[in-house]
């Protein structure tokens, strides 16, 4: 991962690795407050050969000790010093307990040793700290050899002796703290990456352009609080932020398309609740907004929407005509006296794929093209059925919808892998239903604008062309 990924990870998982920041901070203050606190008193030693005339003698003598003062550590943690220590203060406890609260190290390049005694009260801290620096002089006297004239060889003495410590040494909260803020970061981080590989969902933009490849993302549509009880959002809420989006998507079909704008095309998706027909709905008002001429088919015959979202009959509609029911004039259906005109799907047939693959499905679609400046079709999901397949080799491109946080990497891949194999051209790639914190591109129009009140729709149905009747 490059900066740039990580940079998009952080906004991404920000307010999990926060919380896991935070746990981890407040375990470490719970920490502080409910551990026993523990008070450290320290007494300073020091140890020399006694004597010597010169100073090639001294120093050979201090040399000696600092070489020694490995096996004064030794002496000092022992059973031989300890469980006198623990007898003379009456511990309930032996050497080898009591070693656990003992601290001993020399200070560097010096004959100093420092013994450090830990304990829940301040007062037997500093007893222990001193019972023991005046037990490892007697024990220094009797491991020492004795020189000839009845000396010691080494002599140990205190330097400061133990004072009542006047605050406890543990917990920290301060190093506590620390280190809770740098375990916290770390396993923030971790989270973050395990559940980037880990999720296999498409959250955001870069995601779906991970497995896209050559496939262009041509729109983003924002994801809105209610959104699913107000389909018809290109009227109701014209400079709204999903309005916009859609706006943007339809001027981007025409860069997409080299001959200008394309003449049909599919809205579909991977699988079912990706907002398909609410997307094919919105574009086709977008381009009769724009004075384009537009129907919208619907051509899912599995689960039609487009007519009881609409407010329109659906009970004949494209089945009715493909089975040569009644004439496509006849079924055809204006919308609230727009520039649009709307085939709801008609009764759901029992051979769906056959009737959309047919040849009549084609002659319907080509008089359509040559009636209506665009045509917009909604058809089912590519991966629950082929109908999606056989309309995208009938028009001039597929437009295939990605819902944040509803469809898988894979299944869009599979998707596009799908519509590849037979020789669709994909215009572009759609992120749909984006939460409001990932949609960072949006560029809107404020309640005031001009935007909110112009409309661009041309009034009266257009008439259905003599050509289409004929199928």
């Amino acid at each position: 991962m490059d900066l740039s990924e990580y940079a998009a990870l952080l906004r991404k998982r920000w307010r999990s690795m926060l919380a896991i920041l935070a746990a981890t901070l407040l375990a470490a203050v719970l920490a502080t407050v409910l551990l026993t606190p523990r008070y450290s008193a320290s007494t300073l030693m020091f140890f020399a050969v006694p004597g010597g005339e010169s100073v090639a003698e001294l120093a050979q003598g201090s040399a000696f000790t600092e070489q020694q003062m490995g096996s004064f550590v030794q002496a000092a943690r022992s059973a031989l010093v300890l469980d006198r220590v623990a007898g003379d203060l009456g511990l309930p406890m032996e050497g080898r307990d009591l070693a656990r609260s003992i601290d001993v190290r020399p200070v560097e390049k010096t004959t100093v040793l420092e013994i450090r005694a830990a304990d829940p009260d301040p007062h037997r801290a500093t007893d222990i700290a001193n019972a023991v620096a005046a037990e490892l002089a007697t024990a220094t006297a009797e491991l020492t050899p004795a020189r000839a004239d009845g000396t010691q060889s080494v002599v140990a003495t205190v330097l400061t002796p133990a004072y009542v410590p006047a605050s406890p040494s543990s917990p920290n909260l301060l190093v506590n703290l620390t280190l809770g803020a740098v375990l916290g970061l770390l396993l923030a981080l971790a989270f973050a990456v395990v559940r980037q590989v880990a999720d296999t969902k498409v959250r955001d933009q870069r995601d779906l352009a991970s497995v896209t490849d050559s496939t262009a993302v041509i729109g983003t549509v924002p994801l809105e609080p209610g959104g699913d009880r107000r389909p018809v959002f290109m009227r109701e809420h014209r400079s709204g932020r999903r309005a916009e989006a859609i706006r943007r998507l339809r001027v981007n079909l025409r860069f997409v398309h080299r001959g200008g704008e394309p003449r049909t095309i599919v809205l579909t998706s991977s699988v079912p609740g990706e907002g398909k027909t609410t997307t094919a709905i919105n574009l086709a008002l977008s381009f009769a907004d724009a004075g384009s001429r537009v129907i919208l088919v619907d051509a899912d015959l599995r689960r039609p929407c487009v007519a009881e979202y609409l407010g329109l009959e659906g009970a004949v509609g494209l089945t009715t005509a493909l089975i040569g029911a009644a004439e496509i004039s006849d079924v055809v259906q204006p919308w609230q006296g727009s520039s649009l005109d709307v085939l709801p799907s008609g009764e759901i047939p029992p051979n769906p794929s056959e009737l959309l693959g047919s040849v009549e499905m084609s002659m319907l679609l080509a008089g359509l093209a040559e009636t209506y400046d665009v045509v917009v079709l909604d058809s089912p999901p590519l991966l629950a059925v082929a109908d999606a397949t056989l309309l995208s080799r009938l028009t001039s491109g597929t437009v295939l919808l990605a819902g944040a946080d509803r469809v898988h990497k894979a299944q869009v891949r599979q998707a596009l892998e799908s519509l590849a194999m037979v020789d669709a051209r994909v215009l572009g790639v759609v992120l749909n239903k984006v939460s409001r914190r990932r949609d960072e591109g949006y560029y809107g129009y404020p309640p005031s604008s001009p935007a909110s009140g112009r409309s661009g729709v041309r009034q009266g149905r257009h008439p259905v062309d003599s050509a289409t009747r004929g199928r």
